[in-house]
């Protein structure tokens, strides 16, 4: 078994300066850690990999493809391979769960 605490979790993100920490990684799927703060830009590109977010704090929105919607804690958005994607419109430091699969390469 693997266990993981969020609270250590971005304790460990943020002691490495970087707005994603991957911190499982097995042979079908990658998860991390991603987070943004309110009034950010989202940098993130299309990924080769479908992905699954669970939002764990924080208010935004999101678009997927042609789509939009709001975002907050307990949401979950699915993304499929190849799909453009940002999160924007930040308004509460957004933290997100984030699933890969198969594993982000």
């Amino acid at each position: 078994m693997k266990a993981f605490r969020l609270d250590e979790l971005e304790a460990e993100r943020a002691a490495n300066d970087g707005a994603y920490l991957q911190f499982l990684r097995e042979r079908n799927m990658s998860v991390g850690l991603y987070a943004l703060d309110a009034g950010a830009q989202d940098p993130q590109q299309p990924h080769q990999q479908d992905e699954v977010y669970f939002v764990v704090s924080g208010r935004a929105s999101i678009t997927v493809g042609m789509e939009t919607t709001q975002v907050a804690r307990g949401s979950v958005v699915y993304v499929p391979a190849g799909v453009a994607h940002k999160f924007h419109h930040i308004s509460e430091d957004l933290r997100v769960l984030v699933v890969f699969s198969p594993p982000e390469s």
